[in-house]
């Protein structure tokens, strides 16, 4: 006897098909019905509620979270008491916190921004990113106030011409000043585009210090070059052997120095390079900086 065939019976394959499509038309519901639920407030449940305050309380965390100040906040503190590891915290070198300590185990004190500068040779950038944060006892900032303004009227009184608009004429008139020295002071006044600091005075060749003081009497640099300062880091051989210091040979010595050592932390380690000027490094800081 033969059995037919039945015309009703699945494969494995449509069996899968049909389960699959009975298992999402019991999630679709089951979501349905849940939407529902969330979009009527009479029916959420106690449960529910709670843990939608929990989500806003956790978001009302993170706002807060971020008003607190960042980690890398420097709080005001008065710079003679940095000890090495505020130091380090702050980004000096150890050489720059020996420095601070040495000069306040001599009994001496810092009392202003550049007071700190001249004692520990920070770089400009350092400084600028940590000098607003000292603070300084009140009795100082009234000295330092009342210094200022004593300084202010004094030389008011006592005006000095501006050297980077000094005539022969007018320089010749100094004592010590002839007409070679007033004309080599205009031809390197001229070579450099104009002075920056009176300090430049000293790269005149044969000036004397007693007639470098002389000029400084009637003279003074009141409207500088404006001068953008380059990173020693950064700065290609090209750039570095444009500043007025520095030829093509010490340009390459230095960036060569720099990618081997990973970067020039100070500008004490330049005076490491063979050929580097060292006796010029408060001239070179005119135009350069260490960041």
């Amino acid at each position: 006897m033969k059995f037919r065939k039945s015309h009703f019976v699945f494969t494995p394959k449509q069996q899968n098909g049909i389960f699959l499509l009975i298992l999402l038309i019991i999630i679709a519901g089951g979501g349905m019905y849940y939407v529902h639920q969330l979009s009527s407030g009479e029916n959420i449940s106690a449960a529910k509620q709670q843990e939608l305050l929990q989500v806003e309380h956790f978001l009302d965390s993170i706002k807060t979270e971020k008003q607190k100040p960042k980690k890398d906040t420097i709080f005001p503190f008065n710079p003679n008491y940095i000890n090495d590891f505020k130091g380090y915290r702050l980004g000096m070198s150890l050489a720059e916190i020996k420095r601070l300590k040495d000069f306040r185990e001599q009994g001496k004190w810092i009392n202003s921004v550049d007071d700190f500068q001249k004692v520990t040779k920070v770089s400009d950038s350092l400084l600028k990113k940590i000098s607003p944060s000292f603070k300084f006892p009140d009795w100082v900032l009234k000295r330092n106030a009342s210094a200022e303004k004593s300084t202010q009227t004094q030389s008011s009184s006592t005006k000095k011409k501006d050297l980077n608009t000094a005539t022969q004429e007018e320089l010749m008139e100094i004592y010590g000043v002839g007409e070679t020295m007033s004309q080599r002071i205009l031809n390197y006044k001229l070579k450099i585009g104009g002075f920056v600091d009176n300090i430049q005075l000293k790269d005149i060749y044969g000036l004397p210090y007693e007639t470098e003081q002389n000029i400084l009497k009637e003279f003074s640099v009141q409207d500088p070059k404006p001068i953008q300062k380059i990173s020693i880091n950064e700065a290609s051989v090209i750039e570095l052997s444009e500043i007025i210091y520095f030829d093509y040979e010490l340009a390459r010595e230095i960036v060569n120095y720099r990618k081997l050592h990973e970067g020039i932390k100070t500008f004490e380690e330049l005076a490491k390079i063979e050929s580097f000027p060292a006796y010029k490094i408060d001239r070179i800081k005119l135009y350069v900086e260490i960041n």
